[in-house]
């Protein structure tokens, strides 16, 4: 195998003093920062020059370290209208909020090479639409490929009805494509058998937080900075979220705040804040439970509860009751009721629950997790012990994928109830949410029809289908994937990838014709013989789901290639205006939704451009969290689109909900569920929505609901699953250096020279039993990861639980195998292997059980098993160029 080489160019011109600037925000993590883009015409050869009046920046060069320089990432030639042209992209060093430093991520940093340039690695662009003909993917015109697509889909939906039609989509792609890709799935084809990226069904990440009444993104990215004690569950923002991190969170812990981290994995952020007197809980996967639980019994136990704010702003059991008034029958919280097993009647019903329950005492608690009790005593001391003056710590807890992908209804009730505990919601530096993954851009034109879902739990509850089992089941026949891997990223990935195989490439039914009527037709005899015809919607051609599987493959346009807009991780909405051209033939999602659908016979998707599709989508986000109807108000009041009113807000934005005053200005939201926030007395005038969440919290009352949190729900799985002799735990995650699946990574000569390959972050005492050391090969291999193979419907009320499914044959054991290269550290759990977390090519996720969360259908991702085996040598161990074995874990 060869190793990849990077050489980075060695002059990068400036930007001279007439180079248009142009305001975006980065396309990757949640955090979102601000960016300025700096475009001139390559022809003539004008460049900027070393004075301040010879360049866009108005700067003698050299700068300082933060200045506006410019590294090699950050430049690049694209074409604008037809011409090449120089671009730079860097972060705005202007801007007032997210990144005002001026500071960037290594992603953020390298934004310019994400752009298309046929002389870079970016040139495997899909360029064209394409169809498969005689096994191979063909260019074809744009007519050609959707007239296939519309006919195939309408005779499925006429023949095996419209749950046979399948959407896999992105949920973050900007709100326009989002809005136009939920009115086709949900408004049109009203199909059960659609989801988002990063869960097989379309249900809430965070059921704990929903039914206590907290928005997922109430805080401000001030309110991290300014709590006293932070406890962050399952992520280290360092490594995901850095500038969250660096310009938020790592002054606080200089100033004094206390850092408590639940993971079990030492990372930089974790070194840090260890270095500054805060603390890691080293937890087993799949006990944070049991250890937050621990935590809220030593405060209750020593009454240091925030008994104001619970008089004030929780349930009592009259209150708790009235939840019954929320829908039909089929409601997520009348499941919750109705079972018992999660409402309670106030704090005090709460608190005896708690206290009755082994599995809080501290030292079971520990037990279970293998972490030092006296770690659970010093938690509780930091976030709620009174200070020596009687007032309390200020304290604020974030949550993210580590801790709600382990036991996902169970561990958010629990941190819900700690958070409430503690007095966490809606005050500065007291929140409770969501540190975030990617950013929020989604925007839904439709509802999801739960009556069609064949997913029914004990009793008359209807569940959100999970279309991973029924797509394993042969039920769909056609599969719209937009945007997104699906195998890889969902969990049991190589027995999913078998079940494609088998109803695509290897059903008899295959095109061997050029002719369009033929290839229909046979696409239509394949859906009728049950197997599956695929639509793959993307910007690259995305192995196996594109490049083995699909029949029809339509090109995307994406980032800086047309006007979209959406928000950060504080609700900050932005513009990310259009600077340079597609390649090719490639549009962008919306206008690939907007002709199938006309094509298909529906009405409403005949717009011009990604502006009308944000304006029709406006009045959908009145009463979410990212409510700008009233931005589209202001901007027709000045004779303006509504592009062009968030373009004047720049890298600034302006955070959702958004609200008019008196005087026809706008005002943002900086914190949800803010309690102290004054409303106008008059109330919602005009257009304005006052949602419950700007004051309040998001429950029936206003008022948080406390809830139990039984580990009995979730314990005969993890005891089922927990590593057995000679297997470790298999976990995975984020790293600093690689975004999502990699797929502008990969076209990165630096990034793939870091990170050519997976790898597994493994403890030295494994290692060294087995004879492995930092830059093997080794093998993850597992013959026991379950899988749950039915759609049933339950009766007894514990028929989903893990136990009963294995016992009632609904649980079949498949094999899995991945290689990575050995990255040999103590900064992991003894029994755990670490790894990437959706590397395409080796996919951690194939070793994750692929078995919902019986309460709330979503995967525990965190969590899998399997052994590992040492291979032989990677060309990495002894080269030196490529990858690093540096510990992460250092500050």
């Amino acid at each position: 195998m060869s190793t990849p080489y990077y050489v980075p160019e060695e002059s990068i011109p400036l930007p001279p003093p007439d180079a248009e600037i142009i305001s975006t925000a980065c396309d990757y993590c949640v955090v979102a920062c601000g960016y300025k883009v700096y475009r001139w015409p390559v022809r003539g050869g004008h460049m900027g020059g070393p004075r301040a009046d010879q360049n866009a920046f108005g700067e003698d060069f050299p700068v300082s370290p933060l200045g506006p320089w410019v590294a090699p990432n950050q430049h690049n030639i694209v074409l604008h209208n037809g011409e090449p042209h120089h671009v730079v992209i860097i972060p705005d060093k202007d801007t007032e909020f997210v990144n005002y430093s001026g500071n960037s991520s290594i992603r953020g940093g390298a934004l310019a090479k994400k752009v298309y340039n046929p002389q870079t690695p970016t040139r495997d662009r899909l360029k064209s639409p394409m169809v498969r003909m005689f096994g191979v993917l063909m260019p074809v015109t744009w007519d050609f490929a959707l007239d296939i697509a519309a006919a195939v889909g309408l005779d499925v939906l006429k023949k095996h009805g419209t749950n046979a039609y399948g959407v896999k989509t992105f949920s973050y792609g900007y709100m326009e494509n989002t809005y136009a890709i939920t009115k086709y799935a949900l408004g049109n084809i009203r199909t059960a058998n659609f989801t988002f990226h990063d869960t097989p069904s379309d249900v809430s990440s965070t059921p704990g937080f929903r039914d206590a009444g907290f928005d997922n993104f109430g805080p401000s990215y001030d309110d991290w900075a300014e709590a006293d004690t932070l406890l962050m569950c399952g992520t280290d923002p360092y490594e995901s979220k850095t500038i969250l991190y660096t310009d938020y969170i790592m002054p606080a812990i200089q100033n004094g705040q206390k850092a408590i981290f639940m993971l079990p994995r030492s990372t930089g952020g974790v070194a840090f804040a260890e270095k500054h007197g805060g603390m890691l809980l080293d937890i087993q996967p799949g006990t944070d439970l049991p250890v937050v639980l621990a935590i809220a019994r030593v405060i209750v136990e020593n009454g240091w509860q925030d008994d104001e704010w619970i008089k004030n702003w929780v349930n009592n059991k009259w209150e708790s009751s009235s939840g019954f008034g929320q829908g039909t029958r089929n409601t997520p919280w009348q499941w919750r009721t109705t079972w018992g097993k999660f409402q309670t009647k106030g704090f005090d019903d709460w608190k005896e629950w708690l206290l009755a329950q082994d599995y809080s005492v501290p030292e079971k608690a520990a037990e279970i997790a293998q972490i030092d009790v006296q770690k659970i005593y010093t938690a509780a001391e930091w976030m709620a012990k009174p200070k020596a003056d009687g007032t309390r710590p200020k304290t604020s807890i974030m949550i993210e994928k580590g801790f709600y992908w382990s036991n996902n209804t169970g561990n958010t009730q629990a941190i819900s109830a700690l958070g409430i505990a503690c007095g966490c919601g809606g005050r500065p530096g007291q929140v409770i949410g969501r540190a975030g993954g990617h950013q929020r851009g989604g925007l839904r034109g439709g509802g999801y029809p739960r009556n069609k879902s064949p997913e029914k739990l004990p009793g008359r509850r209807r569940r959100a289908m999970d279309t991973d089992r029924y797509f394993m089941s042969g039920h769909t026949r056609f599969a719209h994937v937009i945007g997104t891997t699906w195998v890889q990223a969902m969990c049991g990935t190589q027995s999913l990838q078998a079940k494609f195989e088998e109803l695509t490439v290897r059903n008899p039914h295959q095109v061997t014709s050029f002719d369009k009527q033929d290839i229909i037709d046979t696409l239509v005899k394949r859906a009728d013989s049950g197997g599956t015809v695929v639509v793959n919607q993307d910007i690259y051609l995305v192995d196996p789901i594109g490049a083995r599987y699909a029949d029809i493959v339509f090109p995307a346009s994406g980032w800086g290639e047309e006007n979209f807009t959406r928000a950060n991780g504080e609700r900050r909405i932005r513009l990310y205006p259009k600077f340079y051209d597609a390649p090719g033939e490639a549009k962008p999602d919306w206008w690939i939704i907007a002709q199938l659908s006309q094509k298909m016979g529906f009405e409403g998707f005949d717009w011009t451009n990604s502006n009308e599709v944000l304006e029709e989508g406006a009045r959908h986000s009145r009463g979410s969290r990212k409510d700008f109807n009233m931005v589209k108000i202001a901007a027709h009041r000045e004779g303006k689109t509504l592009h062009e009113k968030l373009g004047e807000f720049g890298t600034n934005g302006i955070q959702g909900p958004v609200l008019m005053r008196a005087d026809g200005s706008l005002e943002g939201t900086k914190r949800l569920h803010d309690v102290n926030r004054v409303l106008p007395p008059e109330g919602p005038v005009g257009s304005n929505v006052f949602n419950k969440k700007l004051t309040h919290f998001n429950s029936q009352t206003g008022k948080c609901n406390i809830q139990k949190a039984p580990w009995d729900l979730f314990a005969s799985y993890w005891e089922w699953l927990k590593p057995r002799e000679g297997e470790l735990w298999i976990s995975s995650g984020r790293i600093n250096e690689r975004w999502q699946s990699g797929y502008d990574d990969r076209r990165r000569p630096y990034i793939v020279q870091r990170w050519p390959e997976n790898w597994i972050e493994i403890h030295t005492k494994v290692a060294k039993a087995q004879g492995i050391e930092s830059g093997d090969y080794v093998q993850v291999y597992s013959d026991r990861i379950p899988v749950q193979t039915d759609t049933i419907v339950g009766v007894e009320g514990d028929d989903f639980d893990f136990a009963s499914l294995l016992k009632n044959g609904h649980i079949e054991l498949t094999n899995a195998s991945i290689t990575a290269v050995a990255i040999v550290t103590p900064a992991v759990k003894e029994n755990l292997g670490y790894m990437d977390f959706l590397h395409t090519s080796q996919p951690a996720n194939a070793l994750s059980g692929r078995v919902v969360d019986w309460i709330s259908g979503n995967y525990n991702f965190k969590m899998g098993v399997g052994k590992v085996r040492k291979m032989g040598e990677s060309p990495y161990k002894h080269q030196f160029r490529s990858m690093s074995f540096a510990r992460r874990d250092i500050a």
